[in-house]
């Protein structure tokens, strides 16, 4: 019986293989996208790549706002692919893009219509707002792009798809790089519009992902099929299941956002060097996470498709073997990331002072960082079983109890040198990992939400109480 199986590791990483390394390369490409931006604007100088970093503190607020409902599909997306329940998939695919692209709308509206407004919560350096403001102004137009995007990332993935949103982030970064070349600097004749240039590179090429991403959805029928009558249609109790997983991961990414933008605050009122060096440790700590986050949401598939199909001992292991595999790669990444520091950050145009921050904020990433992944693979996996309230609770507690608090008061009363507002960031993490370590071993995170997952739930139950 499958109750009773170990681990079986050559199935687990021939998961990892098949799902997780090209949703990993995919996100890789992404980030790939932010630091070309930035090594491109770093041409230009530190004001310009601080004024780019303010600008993707709005993006990353943006991000958290609508995450939770993203999240929340994913979890939905893959039981309910475990139990081979299309109507399932549509119905929540159609409420998700509703809510995402009403988020997208707002925050497209205050981009386009007051930018100045948006750069000011983050930073009082005016020549910062000056820069900034033409390039979160055509960024705004790509927000709406950007969900619409995500949603059928996470429709794809959780229902092993992972090669067309490869293929469409590949050519988004092409179009990115190209129109980047020609607007920043001016070729073929065109003005020279700095980080204007790069923002409209971003639209351009958030436009060429969509249409490759629809190309492909309108093309493959066979896996699931979407129907407009299924997705809109939100009865039998479907709005209050959806919204009882939903809604606590909304306010964990939500209210995680609202913390992050406290933090961003801080950091945006220390000296141009510091701000300019954060600009350039956001990229780098987006290639760590186009590594975890793309194991992250392997686990969610793998896990989500075995407790859906009431497989409940085989997605517990798996739990497990993403809880250990996770960090391990964080560190090595994080470790060669801190060994060549120079000339990496030396990508980036900084000035002395920045690049003696960005080395420094590297080594205490190096274990800041391993632990803040172990957390988050973790509490993927709560998701992805069902449980979307221990995670978020703990998590919004440890961070506005501790690392918020901490960080103000390191930055804003007592002034402290920047390294050190910087190590305040991460002082949660190691809290939430004792708690995470105890209930991944608990298993009570295991909730199936499909008729097959609840039959077999008793019976985990009762063989994990036997252990």
């Amino acid at each position: 019986m499958v109750y009773t199986e170990k681990m079986e590791w050559k199935t687990f990483f021939r998961a990892v293989f098949v799902i997780a390394l090209p949703i990993a390369f995919q996100n890789f490409l992404s980030t790939t996208a932010s630091m070309v931006d930035t090594i491109m604007i770093g041409s230009q100088g530190e004001l310009s790549v601080a004024a780019v970093g303010i600008c993707s503190q709005i993006t990353s607020l943006f991000f958290a706002c609508y995450f939770g409902f993203a999240s929340g599909a994913l979890l939905f997306f893959s039981q309910y692919w475990g139990a081979r329940n299309d109507q399932g998939i549509n119905r929540t695919f159609g409420l998700a893009l509703t809510c995402m692209l009403a988020v997208a709308l707002i925050f497209c509206i205050a981009a386009v219509t007051n930018p100045a407004f948006l750069l000011r919560i983050y930073t009082d350096k005016e020549n910062i707002i000056a820069v900034g403001i033409p390039y979160i102004r055509i960024v705004g137009f790509a927000y709406p792009l950007q969900v619409i995007a995500m949603a059928i990332n996470f429709l794809m993935r959780s229902t092993e798809r992972v090669k067309p949103p490869l293929f469409a982030s590949i050519a988004a970064l092409l179009t990115n790089f190209i129109l980047n070349w020609i607007l920043i600097y001016g070729r073929f004749g065109m003005p020279k519009m700095g980080a204007a240039g790069a923002a409209v590179g971003t639209l351009a090429s958030g436009i060429v992902n969509v249409m490759i991403l629809l190309v492909f959805l309108a093309r493959d029928q066979d896996t699931v099929t979407l129907r407009l009558k299924d997705m809109f249609s939100w009865g039998d109790g479907f709005l209050k299941t959806y919204g009882s997983k939903c809604i606590p991961i909304l306010c964990n990414e939500l209210f995680y956002g609202v913390g992050q933008m406290l933090i961003n605050i801080v950091i945006g009122r220390q000296s141009e060097s510091a701000i300019a060096a954060m600009a350039a440790f956001r990229v780098l700590e987006g290639f760590v996470f186009a590594f975890f986050g793309g194991l992250a949401d392997a686990s969610s598939v793998v896990v989500g498709k075995e407790v859906g199909s009431g497989r409940h001992m085989r997605g517990y292991q798996y739990a497990k073997g993403f809880a250990m595999l996770c960090p391990a790669i964080t560190f090595s990444i994080c470790l060669i990331g801190f060994a060549w520091n120079r000339p990496i950050l030396g990508l980036f145009g900084l000035g002395d002072n920045a690049m003696f921050y960005g080395k420094f904020m590297l080594l205490i990433y190096l274990a800041a960082g391993t632990i803040r992944t172990c957390n988050y693979i973790m509490n993927s996996c709560y998701r992805a079983g069902g449980e979307a309230i221990f995670g978020t609770v703990l998590e919004l507690v440890c961070l506005f109890t501790i690392s918020v608090p901490a960080t103000w008061i390191a930055g804003m009363v007592l002034h402290l040198p920047f390294l050190a507002v910087f190590a305040f960031l991460y002082t949660d993490e190691l809290i939430r990992l004792v708690f995470e370590l105890w209930y991944t071993r608990s298993g009570k995170w295991v909730k199936p939400v499909t008729a097959a997952g609840k039959e077999t739930l008793s019976q985990f139950q009762e063989e994990l109480a036997r252990r």
